[in-house]
């Protein structure tokens, strides 16, 4: 008699749970996957992106500056025949560090920014009366203007060209909301008004890993240099 309930035992621990303990398994297990698919996509998207993205805007970067310094070279246009998605222009930003250097590209959609700064086809050129507007990450790809907020008044934003070193400096600084068009205007924030001088603005999501709102610095053109001069030493010395 003892040996038949020791025998039946084995199958009740077989079937134990039943087809809810078997979904529920599997629950957890697509959970597991789930969430470690989500850390990878994480880790590629804050990680991987600016890997990928900072060694092709330092390519670029060193392309652009070979083709300044060669006076026969036709890779990079006047800034009067700039194409969409042409790079034509390098931001260096003393306080973002000496070696800052990002490449300007002309349009600011999705693709273009995934490589550098981008420039509002709509707004002025480098040095030009108006609004030189850009736009760039300030997390992924590369972050080109992850430290945008860093920027005080009176700080320097050179944007190189093969013709001319454009040295802007800080005015001011705000945060608005992403529909605040007006920032990028000729005149920022004054429609219809006529543009008296040559203005920079530079604009990246806000607060960083979110777009809820937007950063904004404004600088105004303070001086011009050949590019063929050296620019003085102390323009590229860093606040503080």
């Amino acid at each position: 008699m003892a040996d038949g309930p020791q025998a039946a035992a084995p199958a009740r621990g077989r079937t134990r749970g039943g087809p809810l303990g078997a979904a529920l398994g599997l629950g957890g297990e697509l959970l597991i996957t789930l969430g470690v698919l989500l850390v990878l996509f994480v880790a590629w998207q804050l990680v991987w992106t600016d890997v990928v993205a900072d060694a092709e805007m330092d390519q670029e970067v060193a392309s652009l500056e070979a083709a300044f310094d060669d006076p026969a070279a036709t890779a990079v246009p006047g800034l009067k025949d700039v194409k969409f998605g042409q790079a034509f222009a390098i931001v260096r930003i003393p306080q973002f560090g000496l070696k800052y250097a990002r490449p300007v590209y002309e349009g600011t959609t999705r693709d273009v920014l995934m490589h550098g700064i981008g420039h509002y086809a709509s707004t002025a050129m480098p040095g030009e009366l108006g609004n030189f507007a850009v736009a760039g990450h300030r997390t992924t790809y590369g972050k080109p203007f992850n430290r945008i907020d860093d920027l005080r008044r009176g700080d320097v934003v050179i944007v190189e060209t093969r013709q001319t070193w454009f040295v802007y400096r800080v005015s001011s600084t705000e945060v608005v909301a992403p529909s605040r068009a007006d920032v990028i205007l000729p005149v920022p924030e004054q429609p219809g008004a006529e543009p008296a001088e040559a203005l920079l603005t530079m604009t990246s999501c806000h607060p960083e890993f979110s777009s809820r709102e937007r950063y904004v610095v404004h600088a105004t053109l303070a001086t011009t240099y050949p590019h063929a001069e050296d620019l003085p030493a102390d323009l590229l010395t860093r606040r503080g």
